[in-house]
């Protein structure tokens, strides 16, 4: 019970920290107070491109809901992860390290252009590339899957590069 408590402190603590990188400075530090965590559920609003995780505090019993992104862009063509999203990529990692039970699976996504079979191996490669870093961080075999939707599942209709860009993805979901 300890343990699981002090692993999900770890995980907060490591969102707050990926969320304090874009907020501006404060003149002094802000107070935290620990508490102990004990249950925690994911939920997944599929309009947004954000999880949101509920924690239940024993002490307080009151839920508190954690966002996390779920979308992580890629470039043309490539199915590197950029540096930009691996706090996403980590903050999940944490997460299912957390949950024993919980499993995600990682959708990778291509734009338009290209054959149906490149861009379904494009998005496999995506989406395994995502799942590799979580296991390099962690997380078990058994939590992760990769699928491949190549451009089968648009995000955005267009036929420009604003469109391509937010099409070039992989989704994190919770299963």
């Amino acid at each position: 019970m300890i343990k699981n408590s002090g692993k999900m402190l770890l995980a907060l603590a490591s969102v707050m920290v990926v969320a304090g990188c874009a907020s501006t400075k404060l003149d002094k530090p802000a107070e935290v107070e620990k508490k102990d965590v004990t249950t925690t559920s994911t939920t997944t609003t599929p309009d947004t491109g954000k999880s949101t995780v509920a924690t239940t505090d024993q002490s307080t019993k009151i839920n508190a809901p954690i966002t996390l992104d779920r979308v992580i862009y890629f470039d043309f063509d490539s199915y590197a992860v950029k540096d930009e999203f691996r706090p996403i990529v980590e903050a999940h990692a944490n997460l299912l390290k957390q949950t024993s039970g919980a499993k995600e699976v990682a959708e990778g996504h291509t734009d338009e252009r290209g054959g149906s079979e490149y861009n379904l191996a494009l998005g496999q490669k995506r989406a395994e590339a995502v799942v590799q870093q979580m296991k390099v961080l962690g997380v078990g075999d058994s939590q992760l899957e990769a699928v491949s939707y190549g451009k089968e599942r648009p995000a955005v209709d267009g036929h420009d590069e604003s469109a391509w860009a937010k099409n070039r993805r992989v989704e994190l979901r919770s299963k």
